[in-house]
């Protein structure tokens, strides 16, 4: 490849970069897979003729999308040895990402989790289809399946996710006053507080992969989750801090120890009371949680 192909194919591929991360972020719920993949993604691209290339973001999209399916089956396999509940990698993210609502709903901890229950491919078409409105021709081009075949799958996987992904959306200001709400409860050691801003079939999730203290199934209801927290209240002694910070474009929690950071707490919020709670300790998904991660659908 001549210096000047090298340059074309470079500028193309950052200027699609941020995209095709969030592409491959969402197949795989892990930003250090997703960045794998850009690398394959990257390798592949500079070694194809550029000039039979008509719509290099189609291309380079369809490359991400097989490289990312392939790393998602190998993944699936993995996760079912996973020590106890396994969350989505989660990324600090920049004001602009919660302001697109489309966007920030993408990539909230409780659809990705919806997500890990579809079929490699399913979710696949459900991410390309759903989120990047891309075309049932381009999809079957990535995914090796006919364009009808893509079309049933994509109606199947709509249906799944649709009867498990939230109801509603709160928006980002009731988000950051239900999590204040939160903070304020936990801080405070106040019990009552706490029960007043949780929903009563709350679940909270913690994941510490096995390398950090975490529930190994999910708590759920209301009551039982006080009972969790009760028994940490009395650590926010000044060692034990929290920070607000938004994380999938939602509002959450940076937590440190001593200092140190010991975690990410992420939340979703429904008729202004937490319905989720997801508590990332695993210190191996805590790398993008200081710098913000740009994102995109176009």
């Amino acid at each position: 490849m001549s210096n000047h192909s090298t340059e074309s194919a470079t500028e193309a591929f950052v200027a699609h970069r941020s995209l095709l991360f969030t592409v491959a972020y969402e197949m795989l719920g892990s930003a250090a897979d997703a960045e794998d993949v850009l690398q394959e993604t990257w390798m592949r691209w500079v070694r194809a003729d550029q000039g039979q290339v008509r719509d290099p973001r189609a291309f380079l999209v369809r490359i991400t999308t097989r490289q990312a399916l392939d790393r998602l089956r190998a993944i699936k396999r993995r996760r079912e040895a996973y020590v106890g509940p396994w969350l989505p990698e989660p990324l600090l993210t920049a004001p602009d990402v919660a302001e697109d609502v489309e966007l920030a709903e993408s990539v909230s901890m409780a659809l990705m989790l919806v997500l890990e229950t579809l079929s490699p491919t399913g979710r696949a078409v459900f991410v390309l289809r759903e989120v990047f409105d891309i075309g049932y021709d381009e999809i079957a081009a990535a995914v090796g399946k006919s364009p009808a075949a893509v079309r049933q799958i994509a109606h199947r996987a709509r249906r799944h996710v649709d009867a498990r992904r939230p109801r509603q959306v709160a928006s980002s200001t009731e988000g950051r006053a239900v999590l204040e709400s939160f903070r304020r409860a936990v801080e405070t050691g106040d019990p009552q507080a706490l029960l007043d801003v949780l929903a009563p079939e709350v679940v909270l999730m913690s994941d510490g992969g096995g390398l950090k203290h975490a529930a190994l199934r999910p708590v759920t209801g209301a009551e039982r989750v006080v009972r969790m927290f009760a028994g940490g209240m009395g650590r926010f002694d000044g060692t034990f801090t929290t920070e607000p910070t938004v994380v999938n474009g939602h509002p959450a929690l940076l937590v440190r120890f001593g200092g140190e950071i010991d975690g990410v707490m992420a939340i979703s919020v429904e008729d202004a009371r937490i319905t989720g709670l997801y508590y990332v300790r695993n210190p191996e998904k805590l790398s993008h949680v200081t710098s913000a991660t740009p994102l995109s659908l176009r």
